[in-house]
């Protein structure tokens, strides 16, 4: 019974990391990835490096705030898309605390 205990445990902390989508956008139109963002509410998305081509860069992209961790908020950021060099996504950023507390 501990056992059975333990591997839901076990599942249960592993399940949300196993359920993010994850997209290549530079085969997707702007309007798909943003598109699929609001729909899944966070995804990786993975596209090539402008500088180096043949290194992959990829990061985790989302709705809005309420997907970051606590101190966190939705900054935006951009993409290369099929159709668009800069498809304007959010991804999580610290808050700075600048304007964490109001200086």
């Amino acid at each position: 019974m501990k056992k059975l205990i333990l591997a839901l445990c076990i599942t249960a902390v592993s399940f949300p990391a196993l359920a993010i989508q994850r997209y290549n956008v530079q085969s997707m139109s702007c309007a798909a990835v943003q598109a699929a963002v609001n729909r899944d509410g966070a995804a990786i998305l993975r596209y090539r490096s402008a500088r180096n081509p043949s290194l992959p860069l990829y990061d985790r992209y989302v709705r809005n705030s309420a997907y970051c961790d606590g101190q966190q908020y939705a900054k935006p950021s951009s993409v290369p898309t099929r159709d668009n060099k800069r498809c304007p996504v959010r991804k999580c950023a610290d808050t700075p605390f600048d304007d964490f507390f109001g200086d």
